[in-house]
């Protein structure tokens, strides 16, 4: 066990864990930050989706010691009102079905905004390739991030 100190969402927290545990898992157990969601455990799937420094990485596969003082930021992060261009244009799209994968890849889709704020079709198929959704709704995914991109 070691003790870690996080910045997460913007604010300082300090765990005391095994140093290999995902930031997943350190999310979700010690910080009751459960919207960032375990799916595959390999990195394959894209629902542990976050962001670090604002670029997107799985969350899985990634040591809570590899974090350091980098800034994570969760779905629950993202937007303090739920009022990110994401967010918006996903409920606008109404593109959740089930919901489990929509928290990977709403983080995904803004990190893409973020370093594009005007991808094209080619752009956003590769930006979310690798972010699965069972329920298969790829297109209005797509939509609402072309949508968010204009907001």
């Amino acid at each position: 066990m070691a003790i870690i100190n996080l910045n997460v969402n913007g604010k300082k927290h300090t765990v005391d864990v095994d140093p290999k545990t995902p930031i997943l898992w350190v999310l979700r157990d010690h910080l009751n930050l459960v919207g960032t969601k375990y799916g595959c455990g390999v990195a394959a799937c894209g629902a542990c989706t976050i962001h670090l420094d604002g670029s997107a990485i799985r969350s899985c596969q990634l040591p809570v010691s590899a974090v350091g003082s980098k800034q994570i930021t969760t779905i629950e992060g993202l937007s303090e009102n739920g009022d990110h261009p994401v967010q918006k244009a996903w409920l606008e799209h109404d593109v959740s079905q089930c919901g489990y994968c929509q928290a990977g890849q709403m983080m995904n889709a803004a990190a893409l905004l973020k370093r594009n704020p005007n991808p094209t079709d080619a752009d956003i198929d590769a930006a979310m390739n690798g972010n699965i959704c069972r329920c298969g709704t790829y297109l209005r995914i797509k939509a609402a991030i072309k949508t968010a991109a204009k907001l």
